[in-house]
């Protein structure tokens, strides 16, 4: 690990430490623990507070994903479907490493969760604001044995699982916009990136991505083309922890993953339709550089998008639209 990485996880308590300390326990001098901090936070973006006569300490505490937490905050049957584990510090994308682990031959059950990404991936080619130590960048690799035509409602599955389980979490007032975003009153709180590589008629490798925005400040929220929100704002600093939302969030997605490949889709339209927030609604379906403008009429029992316009139902199916309520700002 590069030493201002270390240096990081012995300042992550938001607590001053001395310098003759730091270098002590790291194996430095004063003068290179003062240029590892300086790293630091060019690389990562972080705030660290020097005060002579008392040390360094970031400018907020930071509660970094550890295994043993995150581990013993998964029930047994969740353990037992994954079969690798990986935390990083620092990553391009999550997705873009487990697809490549994948086809180099990783198991089915390969998670992947990181500190910061520094290439990190929506859908639609958009980019994921992804600081250091903040929010939640988690992939999970899967293998079906069907091909691609048995997963295109899998997004919708996943959506309203992580909906149920963020809700069991304390997190009231949660939506679902079609097809794969984590809404809390409107205000995006997170997103999903499915990727598959398959055979027509399978199997199939999938990479579940998912980004959620547990603390993230305005600065480093610039570059983002919509309303926002994270877990500090909704739950408080101290009403959630990060490890223990990224294992409620990984069981969420195995149990989902291991049942959709029994079940399909049908098991979790109810549930879906339970946070659909935006049934009802006049909404605009943008097609490249068209636009079409109805009402959202729910989704079919495959998953794709109903729209009613001019009083007859169209259909439209993911990675086609980009659905919007009327009104809203083009991205």
């Amino acid at each position: 690990m590069e030493t201002y990485l270390k240096l990081v996880r012995h300042l992550a308590d938001g607590h001053y430490h001395s310098g003759a300390a730091l270098a002590e326990q790291l194996g430095l001098s004063r003068a290179a623990v003062w240029k590892a901090a300086r790293k630091a936070g060019e690389r990562l973006g972080l705030t660290i507070e020097s005060r002579h006569g008392t040390g360094y300490r970031l400018s907020e505490p930071l509660e970094l994903l550890d295994p043993v937490q995150f581990l013993g905050a998964l029930s047994h049957p969740a353990q037992s479907h994954i079969a690798r584990l990986e935390i990083l510090d620092d990553i391009d994308s999550t997705n873009a490493h487990l697809l490549a682990a994948g086809h180099a031959g990783a198991p089915s059950g390969t998670l992947c969760l990181a500190e910061r990404q520094s290439a990190g991936r929506g859908r639609r080619g958009r980019t994921w604001v992804s600081p250091y130590g903040a929010n939640l960048y988690l992939s999970l690799l899967w293998r079906f044995p069907q091909g691609p035509g048995h997963l295109g409602g899998l997004s919708l599955a996943v959506g309203a699982a992580l909906a149920q389980a963020l809700e069991a979490a304390g997190v009231a007032g949660l939506g679902l916009k079609w097809p794969n975003d984590l809404l809390w009153r409107r205000r995006k709180l997170g997103g999903l990136l499915i990727e598959v590589a398959a055979e027509a008629q399978g199997p199939s490798l999938v990479v579940v991505g998912l980004g959620l925005n547990t603390r993230l400040r305005g600065a480093q929220a610039q570059g983002i083309d919509q309303p926002w929100v994270d877990l500090d704002e909704i739950l408080g600093p101290q009403g959630y922890g990060r490890n223990r939302i990224a294992a409620r969030a990984t069981e969420a997605l195995v149990t989902t993953l291991e049942r959709y490949g029994r079940e399909g889709l049908a098991p979790f339209l109810p549930l879906w339709e339970r946070y659909d927030r935006y049934r009802g609604e006049r909404v605009e379906i943008r097609q490249g550089e068209r636009l079409i403008t109805g009402t959202q009429a729910g989704i079919t029992a495959e998953g794709a998008l109903r729209v009613e316009v001019a009083g007859e139902d169209r259909i439209f199916t993911a990675g086609e639209v980009s659905l919007r309520p009327v009104g809203s700002p083009t991205p």
